[in-house]
């Protein structure tokens, strides 16, 4: 019973712990920031453009399809979760809210799926932003 994972101390847990290094510290960012770059800085191309074209791509359907875009409010839960899942693209976010698209009402049901692709492409950036990490930290080769 000694052995088992309640009975460790806290600094035992800090010292199993990984370092900090400057690349687990980059790579989350730039990984959130330009969806896939995070793969790309520790070459690993093919998942990296792989990510890329398809969070890009998701993200860009969804404005095609007049998909909102959520704002930062303090509305109902539905749209603190759909502003969470559009953040979720970083700069594609960023760009997007600065250009002022993905402001109109939804009219058809095309843009609702559009709204959808758009919240779905943060939440697939903030999976590879995750998977980044790990193998920055190297927990997964």
């Amino acid at each position: 019973m000694a052995n088992s994972p309640a009975t460790k101390s806290v600094t035992e847990r800090a010292e199993a712990s990984q370092p900090i290094t400057s690349m687990s510290v980059i790579v989350p960012a730039i990984a959130w920031l330009i969806p896939g770059a995070g793969h790309l800085i520790q070459k690993r191309w093919i998942r990296g453009v792989l990510l890329m074209i398809s969070i890009v791509t998701m993200f860009v359907l969804g404005l095609l399809m007049d998909g909102r875009v959520y704002r930062p409010n303090g509305g109902d839960i539905l749209d603190i979760l759909g502003f969470i899942g559009d953040v979720g693209a970083g700069g594609l976010y960023i760009v997007t809210r600065a250009m002022d698209w993905g402001q109109g009402a939804i009219a058809h049901a095309t843009a609702d799926y559009g709204t959808k692709f758009l919240i779905v492409a943060g939440l697939l950036n903030f999976i590879s932003v995750a998977d980044a990490y790990h193998i920055a930290i190297g927990k997964k080769p």
